[in-house]
């Protein structure tokens, strides 16, 4: 800090007995500043090294560098707290994480030189994750579809909480990339199923799975986007796809594993990755738990699938441009081309040229995830949507049937 002095009789004084006095004087209050600022510098550290000490329960340090180290411990104690937190999910969570082996049996696409030998199945080892269910006192493991798919009941090995099981029972949907695995034991730990429909794009998600084989390995980030579709997922293929995206690590072997919220409560099954190099490059997908619920509810009481049917044909090139010159100012909606006779849309009175703006109090974003929703409703229910047919908004209900009790042939 800078001292400046000022006296009128300085200058007079210089050579004077009362120069020498007053020069005595500055110099002993420069010598009272400095004595001062350096007890109020030690203080300062001597009330740090306190307040550490309180926090942290030891002893305040001899030197400046366990100083500087107990500041520290005191600084990170917020930090510990989140990662106390995580831990805790992760052992409330992990006994309700399976670890899964399958054998699958593929063709083969290489020849041995004989006929008898041609495309004879080539047995492929598979890893993968699953979530532990409960349901009417049942217990059963879901996992996605590409999986097991191809595997019999002795071709899978299951691993819960350090024991080792065998299903009972498969049942598959191909198209949603769902299957569920029934277990005849009843001393497992099943997880509790969140509500995907609250999950907001930069929510703190945990996925737990078996990357290349490597069982229970957990890693972490936030939902980086909702209602992705259209992606194209490989030979598996997915037809009815509304993916929540995230940037939580996930690598092959993470498939049929939970992406998890932080009070514990699963809001998807982590089932594929976009990658160059066939890694985490950080986007991952995983199937809402509302959807996926509504899929496994029908696989374990019906065997099968129930999927709702509306009866129209959508324009897959719907643009805004498309919209504006309808005088539509919104870039959202799906454009009806075709409605099948006596369907529940020609019941409801759709017609072409409607453009389907809201479907159960939604806004309709595009065609896919429209056909999506509709597949996913109850059948039988009745459900309003908004239109907009030629300059005039409306409402209109609409009964749900289900495909496979309506004839294309009508």
């Amino acid at each position: 800090m800078k001292h400046t002095f000022h006296d009128n009789y300085l200058p007079d004084l210089a050579h004077s007995g009362r120069f020498q006095f007053k020069t005595a004087m500055v110099l002993l209050l420069f010598a009272a500043l400095n004595l001062a600022t350096s007890q109020g510098v030690q203080g300062q550290i001597a009330s740090t090294a306190s307040t550490t000490a309180r926090v942290t329960n030891k002893p305040i340090a001899a030197n400046p560098r366990d100083l500087m180290y107990q500041d520290l411990e005191a600084s990170a104690l917020g930090l510990t707290k989140q990662n106390n937190l995580l831990k805790k999910l992760v052992k409330t969570v992990g006994p309700s994480v399976a670890h899964i082996e399958a054998k699958k049996r593929q063709k083969s696409t290489v020849t041995n030189g004989s006929s008898a030998n041609a495309r004879r199945p080539v047995v492929v080892e598979e890893a993968g994750s699953g979530i532990v269910i409960e349901r009417n006192g049942k217990y059963y493991v879901i996992t996605n579809y590409h999986v097991i798919e191809s595997a019999g009941i002795s071709d899978i090995r299951i691993e819960v909480n350090g024991r080792i099981y065998s299903p009972s029972r498969l049942v598959h949907d191909r198209q949603t990339d769902i299957s569920v695995m029934a277990l005849s034991s009843n001393d497992l730990i099943p997880c509790r199923i969140g509500k995907s429909k609250t999950v907001e794009i930069g929510d703190f998600v945990v996925a737990i799975g078996s990357p290349f084989g490597l069982s229970h390995s957990v890693s972490y980030g936030i939902i980086s986007a909702l209602n992705r579709h259209d992606l194209d997922l490989g030979p598996q293929g997915v037809n009815y796809q509304d993916f929540m995206q995230t940037d939580a690590a996930i690598n092959p072997g993470n498939s049929g594993g939970p992406l998890i919220n932080l009070r514990g409560e699963i809001i998807g099954i982590n089932t594929a990755i976009a990658s160059n190099s066939g890694g985490n490059d950080g986007i991952g997908f995983s199937i809402p738990m509302d959807m996926v619920m509504r899929i496994v509810t029908d696989l374990i009481e019906l065997g099968k699938v129930q999927r709702g049917f509306l009866g129209v044909s959508l324009d897959s090139n719907y643009t805004y441009e498309k919209a504006t010159s309808m005088g539509l100012n919104v870039a959202y909606g799906a454009m009806v081309t075709r409605v099948t006779a006596r369907s529940p849309a020609a019941d409801a009175g759709l017609r072409v040229g409607d453009v389907i703006l809201e479907f159960n109090g939604k806004k309709v974003k595009n065609d896919s995830l429209l056909v999506t929703n509709v597949s996913l409703m109850p059948i039988n229910s009745i459900v309003p949507i908004k239109i907009f047919r030629r300059g005039e908004i409306s409402l209109i209900d609409i009964n749900i049937n289900n495909r496979e009790s309506f004839s294309f042939n009508q």
